[in-house]
């Protein structure tokens, strides 16, 4: 439990709500947990077509705030420990390859090993 099922590499400055939908395209799953960065209208119609139920917290920002399962959304903390404990690895904390592929590799080498 806690492992990653896929990754999406993309630039340091790409948003995390594009690589959403290709992410979770064709998992299957009744819920999704995921932090405030993926709150976006577009994304929860998409969950929504899917019969996902969303477990966002809403932005701070937005005009009217939704509701989401805050107990639920505490197992969310798995994937917080997954990215720290990749983080001790200083090749991937660092971005040390040079290419998409071999950083891809790593991070699949160090997924096996945590």
């Amino acid at each position: 439990m806690g492992n990653p099922l896929r990754y999406i590499l993309t630039g340091g400055q790409a948003g995390d709500v594009p690589q959403a939908e290709g992410l979770i395209a064709d998992l299957p799953g009744d819920h999704l947990i995921a932090d405030t960065a993926y709150d976006a209208d577009r994304f929860r119609a998409r969950l929504d077509e899917l019969k996902m139920m969303a477990v966002i917290p809403p932005n701070p920002t937005r005009a009217r705030l939704i509701r989401y399962d805050a107990e639920l959304y505490k197992e969310r903390h798995v994937v917080e420990c997954f990215i720290n404990k990749i983080k001790h690895f200083r090749r991937i904390a660092t971005r040390y390859e040079k290419t998409a592929t071999a950083y891809l590799a790593m991070l699949h080498l160090v997924g096996t090993m945590i």
